[in-house]
């Protein structure tokens, strides 16, 4: 018996050893996940310098095992190391944010590759000096914060780093020209802020970059040349910026290239026919800049091309003849404010299937160009001479979202106009429109419609009633022949953000409803016949920008808050007996003050 016993123990021992060698690899990779300590310090005092956060991330950032996944945000190599640091702000929720500023002690996570702090909004101050020790860096991503000062020179030591976006801050001042050593980069985008001076001839070194952004700063001096060498670059964004002179021929070497946006700039001279060189090309904007010349024909020859957008410049006509094989993938197009006199629209814009079309000041004269109707949702015809009807050319346009005809000579009522279910945008202001606003403002309205813009135009009858549902940001209809009161329905309107009545013949009393228009920012109710008083009930809408109560019959006290008490007194010249801030004290108060 003692012999089976000494067997077993045996047995069992053995059996011991033969799963020792898979067990002591589990055990000790289980002790090294386990924070260190000098991480867990420097995360600790990143959390310290966050006075708020709203996103809540920061609350599961508790116990000494920051590598357990339960700190949100945070990951670990296997030797229980941080090596990513990522707070994002979830996209769908705006109202979230932290605030702070960024602590030092993020550069003592030596082990760290990747670090993004983004959309936090009001994390504030500058970038640290300590975060150029960071030597193992493979992403820097700090958008979208409140970070101010300039770019700390000692990001330029991050050799490994392949992302650097420190886009939508404060940031200032020159860039430091040491980013030129980042020779791995493949994506840069340092865009709106408020960085100043040319851009870094040290950035030619920058020969793997993908995708450069540079957009709404203060850059000044040329397009640089070096930016042909950018052999495997798709987008390339230096809009909204102070940027000069002529484009480099170089760039238009980039048969990589997709995207490329310069529009918001001083640029001057022509487009070469090398445009059609980039033959990957599918999005082109130089709009509001000075260039001039012809639109070169080659522009045809790019066949990946969807939106194209040359306005608000000085090209001249006449417009290149493009076959209808030209541009095959074209969906946008906007020529709008250049010096063209095109008189119609050519036939290679017509008889394609188009989503958007913008030939605003181009002289078009004649009736209502017959577009296809199937694919449109975007059409800004404003600005030419275009003459007669146009009531029955959006009946078959379904997808149909954005009108803006205004300027033009048309002529037609407005009760024969049939819009689509789903237009936002309707804008015919300074035309020769008749005919009554209940033909468009009704209870079969569109929920989505926004903005409508009839003033400046012949419609008379009244304003009629208004549905609950309706979205409406915009309602212009000054300047026209419009009668009877402004109703109480007023009120439905609940996402008016601007209001415009003035110059027709509306009497009554200004509704005390109109004070539940919490959003409203602007108001003109200037030249009618309105009478009574201004209802103190407009102290409700906190987001009142400008106002207009001029030239009416108003009598009463304004309004004694702010902003109607600190309105200039233009704001209610011309009136019955109007007083108290900004004008002279009602009598009343006068006398109060006087016993």
């Amino acid at each position: 018996m003692q012999i089976l016993r000494w067997v077993w123990k045996v047995f069992v021992i053995c059996s011991m050893l033969e799963m020792l060698p898979l067990a002591l690899p589990q055990a000790i990779s289980k002790a090294a996940s386990s924070c260190s300590e000098t991480d867990r310090a420097a995360l600790l005092g990143f959390k310290a310098r966050i006075f708020k956060d709203s996103t809540d991330s920061l609350s599961s950032w508790i116990g000494r095992d920051c590598c357990g996944g339960d700190w949100e945000g945070v990951e670990c190599n296997p030797a229980g190391r941080v090596n990513t640091l990522a707070l994002q702000r979830p996209v769908r929720d705006s109202t979230l944010y932290m605030k702070g500023t960024l602590s030092s002690s993020l550069g003592n996570l030596q082990f760290l590759e990747v670090l993004v702090i983004s959309g936090m909004k009001l994390i504030t101050g500058p970038i640290p000096e300590s975060l150029s020790n960071l030597s193992r860096l493979k992403q820097l991503v700090l958008e979208d914060n409140g970070l101010q000062g300039n770019i700390p020179s000692g990001l330029g030591h991050l050799t490994f780093l392949q992302t650097l976006s420190l886009a939508g801050n404060h940031l200032s001042g020159a860039v430091p020209p040491s980013l030129g050593n980042l020779g791995n980069l493949v994506l840069l985008n340092l865009g709106r802020n408020s960085l100043t001076g040319p851009i870094p001839s040290s950035f030619k070194t920058l020969v793997h970059l993908q995708s450069f952004d540079l957009s709404f700063n203060l850059f000044s001096g040329s397009v640089p040349e070096f930016l042909g060498q950018f052999h495997n670059i798709t987008f390339i964004d230096l809009s909204n910026n102070q940027l000069s002179g002529h484009l480099p021929l170089s760039v238009f070497s980039l048969v990589t290239l997709s995207d490329l946006s310069l529009s918001h700039n001083q640029l001057t001279g022509s487009i070469p026919d090398q445009v059609g060189n980039l033959k990957s090309l599918s999005s082109l904007s130089l709009s509001h800049n000075k260039f001039i010349g012809p639109i070169p024909a080659s522009i045809s020859r790019l066949q990946k091309l969807w939106s194209l957008n040359l306005s608000r410049n000085g090209f001249s006509s006449p417009l290149p003849a493009i076959s209808s094989k030209g541009v095959p993938s074209l969906l946008s197009i906007d020529l709008s404010f250049n010096n063209l006199s095109l008189g119609t629209v050519p036939n290679w814009i017509i008889d394609r299937p188009l989503s958007d079309v913008n030939l605003a000041g181009c002289k078009l004269r004649g009736a209502f160009p017959k577009f296809r109707p199937d694919s449109l949702s975007s059409i800004d015809l404003s600005d030419n001479f275009l003459t007669g009807s146009i009531s029955t050319y959006f009946t078959n346009m379904t997808s149909l979202q954005k009108l803006k005809l205004s300027n033009n000579q048309l002529k037609f009522d407005l009760s024969e106009l049939v819009m689509p279910d789903g237009i936002s945008t309707i804008d015919l202001h300074s035309n020769q429109v008749f005919g009554s606003l209940s033909s468009v403002l009704n209870n079969r309205t569109s929920s989505f419609l926004e903005v409508i813009d009839v003033s400046n135009n012949l419609i008379s009858g009244t304003i009629p009633e208004f549905t609950e549902g309706l979205s409406l940001k915009v309602l212009n209809i000054g300047s026209n022949k419009i009668a009877g009161r402004v109703p109480g329905s007023i009120s439905n309107l609940v996402e008016l953000e601007r209001l415009d009545v003035s110059r027709n013949q509306i009497t009554g009393t200004i509704p005390t409803s109109l004070g539940q228009l919490v959003k409203l920012q602007w108001l003109d109710l200037s030249i009618n016949r309105l009478t009574g008083n201004i209802p103190s009930s407009l102290l409700g809408i906190k987001s009142m920008r400008h106002a207009n109560f001029r030239a009416n019959r108003l009598c009463g006290e304004i309004p004694q808050g702010k902003p109607y008490n600190i309105f200039p007194t233009s704001t209610y010249a011309y009136n019955l007996c109007l007083c108290g801030k900004p004008l002279q004290p009602c009598k009343e108060k006068k006398q109060e003050m006087n016993q």
